[in-house]
Order: structure tokens, then sequence, then C-alpha cells
């Protein structure tokens, strides 16, 4: 895999300009294959939430089917009763439903095929192709070999037909232990594909199933049940991820050697592996269980729950999607470029707030006590249909921190004592005095003047100032309580560890910061959870679940980029700000 961040470019046709899949289906189509069909699944296992990588399989599979007139169908992979649960299984649904994805009448289950795959075990069983083999987990593994040398065959291999199905009626019976019997594919013990190596097809599981409850106690095997549900769907393409290349000779031998009513298509294409994250539902899991992280819907987590409660959109996970493309290797994308197509989405379509995150006190000496203006303000300057609102303006404001610097290093084109600002929206300000704690020595208050004559942020004289800073006023602020949430992991490649090393030494200790005292406009009172915003020269936000009545809880959902510093810019050379 290319360890880089700047990966993901998408490998096409010279003719076509299509990714490899789509060539592929072009070119079948073109032949009639499938009678010109295209039929795919989005087959995850609900033992788990599904992940921003689980994405890219559905932007696929669902996109491939819209894009040739065809269908997807969404299937539970739930032949693990051990991990799974309707919880998941509600999860998924939400979450295929939130990115925009329709499976139609096709949701499906590989428990609805329990009875079937049951007679495909028999008919391999009758035709000599599957036996039920005495041996145990650690015995199978040492009977299999290595990867450079040839198994050896189970001593139960050469049972007799008659043998085999009585000791698998028992082992559906209940009879049997867990893990005291397995039924085994007879293909190859020499097989230079470990996975060709008499692989299980059935396992003893004493544990009901979340649909089946205690009907079963045997359970089908994923690769034996994979290619047989492809086929009993009518699939056409089935399309997965890498790691499952060396799986393909194996899913087409179960479709060859049982009665199937299609003949499916295998085809792999590169994970995603994005910078600063783990994709492992494993992984995942253990980051909930352990609490590094407050659940599956964390924030700073790569589900897509967490990605939700963070601020993204599905149009910008779709975005992202499209633009790192279908590959055949494996690289590592930058989780910048998801970002960015964040970024893009919500500079088009979310409205522009003030929000202090940081505050300090300015006082406006000469302004009138007790006077309340209302400044007109750009909703969306991307967005004329957005149209504006009112902002009230006081004698008593809130701006950032970090505006202000008593002794301001070159290039510094903010507040400090004697200069001169511009309020966005509102008028020039001039610091006059920097009040200070007498105990700490700490800057707690400003005390500035301002040009009545600068309304609206400019000067009649033309007169230009460098700096333009947001603001709120004191007396109509509302309190807030602002999640800036950062990478989970400090390490690029954080499951790159070094010997005796584990991933989970890569978290990042910084990945959350909690301010508590922010103060953001008016117009945020009584916003919905889900609510997205871009605070002026800070960030994209959205409301968290965590507010109430009374209560405004704000995740960051992204930072800006430069598009302040070209505002700024723009008004120092006298342009309208935008």
């Amino acid at each position: 895999m290319t360890d880089t961040a700047t990966g993901g470019a998408t490998e096409t046709s010279a003719t076509s300009g299509l990714d490899f899949v789509r060539q592929i289906v072009a070119e079948d189509r073109q032949a009639g294959k499938h009678q010109g069909r295209v039929h795919t699944r989005f087959p995850p296992e609900p033992n788990g939430f599904l992940h921003i990588g689980h994405a890219k399989s559905m932007c696929l599979n669902f996109g491939l089917a819209t894009e040739h007139g065809g269908l997807c169908n969404l299937r539970m992979d739930d032949t693990n009763p051990t991990t799974e649960s309707v919880e998941y299984v509600r999860a998924i649904e939400d979450d295929v439903r939130w990115l925009g994805f329709d499976w139609g009448d096709r949701f499906v289950h590989a428990s609805d095929y329990f009875d079937q795959l049951h007679n495909f075990a028999l008919q391999l069983i009758r035709a000599g192709h599957a036996y039920v083999c005495d041996l145990r987990g650690s015995q199978v593994s040492e009977y299999r070999g290595l990867w450079n040398e040839p198994g050896r065959n189970s001593p139960n291999r050469d049972r007799t037909v008659e043998e085999n199905l009585d000791l698998f009626a028992r082992m559906r019976a209940g009879e049997f232990e867990d893990g005291a019997r397995s039924l085994r594919a007879k293909i190859d013990m020499a097989s230079p594909n470990m996975n060709m190596r008499d692989p299980a097809i059935y396992r003893i599981r004493r544990v009901p199933h979340y649909r089946t409850g205690d009907a079963w106690c045997i359970y089908p095997m994923y690769d034996f049940t994979h290619p047989l549900s492809d086929a009993l769907e009518g699939i056409t393409y089935s399309l997965c991820t890498l790691e499952f290349e060396d799986h393909r000779p194996l899913y087409d031998w179960f479709l060859h050697h049982v009665d199937v009513p299609a003949q499916p298509q295998q085809i792999e294409f590169a994970r995603l592996n994005l910078s600063y994250t783990v994709l492992s539902k494993r992984k995942l899991l253990e980051l909930v269980e352990e609490g590094h992280v407050a659940g599956w819907d964390d924030p700073r987590m790569p589900t897509l729950v967490g990605l939700r409660r963070r601020g993204y959109t599905p149009a910008a996970i779709r975005d992202f999607c499209d633009r790192i493309g279908v590959a055949k290797s494996n690289s590592r994308i930058a989780v910048a470029q998801l970002e960015d197509s964040v970024r893009q989405d919500l500079n088009q379509h979310v409205p522009r707030v003030l929000g202090v995150l940081r505050p300090i006190k300015v006082v406006i000496e000469n302004y009138p006590e007790g006077q309340v203006e209302h400044l007109e303000a750009v909703n969306n300057p991307e967005d004329e249909t957005m149209g504006t609102r009112r902002l009230p303006f006081s004698r008593e404001l809130y701006v950032e921190q970090s505006d202000f610097r008593e002794d301001p290093p070159r290039k510094y084109f903010r507040l400090a004592p004697g200069r001169e600002v511009r309020l966005r929206y509102a008028y020039f300000i001039t610091c006059r005095e920097a009040v200070k704690d007498p105990e700490t020595g700490e800057v707690v208050e400003l005390r500035c003047t301002y040009d009545p004559e600068t309304r609206g942020g400019y000067a009649p004289d033309g007169r230009k100032v460098r700096g333009t800073i947001h603001w709120v006023s004191a007396a109509h602020a509302v309190q807030a309580e602002v999640r800036l949430y950062d990478h989970l992991f400090a390490k690029l490649n954080p499951e790159n560890v070094d010997e005796g090393g584990d991933y989970k030494d890569a978290l990042n200790p910084s990945s959350l910061e909690t301010l508590t005292r922010c103060q953001v406009e008016p117009s945020l009172v009584g916003a919905e959870p889900g609510s997205r915003y871009q605070f002026e020269r800070t960030g994209y936000f959205c409301v968290d679940a965590d507010s109430r009545e009374g209560r405004l809880v704000v995740n960051r959902t992204v930072t800006l980029r430069d598009a302040w510093a070209r505002i700024e810019k723009a008004q120092a050379s006298g342009q309208p700000a935008t």
C-alpha cells in the first residue's frame, strides 16, 4: 500500500475514462452478459456501526446500479449470532438512508437463506464435495500447513457420504458441543491458496440468533454464505475490497458445485485507508468499550453516526467518495481531502453567524449607554436567496482574546493599544486602554472608542484599516459550550506500530477541547440539534444532540482555511467584504 497523503488516483481506461469497475460493467453490457442487467448488493455484517469506508462501498454499489438503471440490495450478513444485534441492523438502515440511498423492497438477510444454504450443504455432501471433520480449531490450523508448504488431509476426509450425512444431521440436531465438529469443503489441501485448503462451511455454535432464535445451532461460514446468497438474489456483480481477492477462487468454486440460479462475478477494489484514522470495526469497538471515546457516535469516530453528529453532510461524503475514485491498489488518502469536501459543501449551504470562542469584553466608551442598534448581516454570500439577518449592537461587546495583543508582532493587524480595526458589519473601533486583573496581570477588558461615521464597516473619508474582527453584543449573547474536535490519532498511520506497541498508543490526547464560556449571536437561540453554521473567521459548527432548552452545545465540524484571509485582503484594498 502506498502510504501517502495524496493517494486515491482513479485507474481509468484510456478509451472510456471510466474506472476499472465501470469499464468491466460497460464491456459486459455491450457483450450482452447477464442480459445487460446490473444488480449489486451492499452486504454489511450487523456487528457494529458503519464507517466512512463503508460509505465508499455504498457509493460504488448503489451508484453503479443507478447509473445503469439497475438494482442494489441491502443485505445483512448475519451468520455470526455472537456479535450481531437488531440495534446494529437499525443503525445500518438509518445510515444507508441518511447517505441518500434506497434499496426499495430489497432488504434481505443472509439468515433468510438458512434453509436453502443447508440444502446446498447437503448437495455438496451427496456429491462427495464436503465432509464432517472432527478436528478442533488448533488442529485444523496445524493440518492446514503454511503458505510455502502443503497441508495434510484430515483423518476424516474420506468418510462415506452416508457417514457425513448422518453426522451433519446430528450436528443440526444439536447432538455435539460447540467446536466438536465442522462441515468442510473437500477441495485441495496442497493448494497454494490457503483459502482452498478444505475450508469450513458450517460450525456448531449454540447461540440464539437475533432473527431465528434457537432454530439453529449450526451456522454457515461467510465464504460459503456470500456467493450463494448473491446467486439466490440474482446479483450480477459482487463488489468487495482487495482482501477478498484470494477468496475469489473459493467464491467461484461454491457457485460451480451447487445448483444455483445465477453466476455472479466477484470484482475487488481498493478499500479506503484514511490518514490519522483506523477503519477496523473490531478496533472501533475496542475504543468504545474501553472508554477512549464516548460511543459509536462520538464526533471523533469515523463512523457515519459520528460524522453526522460532528456536522458532516451526506453530500460531502458522497463527493469525497467520488473524488477519491475506485482503484485497483491500496493507498492512504489524506483526511484533508474529506475535510475539503465538507468545507466545499457547507460553504455553499450553511448560514454565517458570529461566535466568540474565547471571549474578552470590549467597552465602547463613546457609545451611548442603553442604546441598541440592529445591523444588517449577510447570511451566506454564496447564496443570495438566504437573505440577511439583523445583529444587535450595543456599548459592551465580546471579541476573541486572540484578536488583541498588547505588544503586537509585525504584520498583526487586529486590536492593539492605539490601533483601529473594523468590526464585521458594524463600525471602526480604536483600542484606548487594556484593563488588567490586578492580581494576575491578565487583560480582562478593553476600553475602546468608535467612529459613528463608519456604520456598516466603511469610512466615508476613504481611510482603510487592515484588520476585521468578529464580535457579539454582550447584552444579547447566548452562552454556549463548544467542543473543538481534532484527529482522534496523532499518527498518520495509527496501525503502523512498533513491535510490542498498540494502535491505541497513537491516540491524540488533544483530540477534544471543551470551551464552556463561548458567546454566540442570539439567532442561535432554539437552534435544533443537527443545525449547521459557519462561525465567521473560526470554522464550521453543528449543534449537538446534548443541547436542550437553556443549554447550547456546539461541535466544531471542520476549521476554515484561508477564506477569511481573502476577505481581509479584499477589504484592505477597499473592496466590499464578501
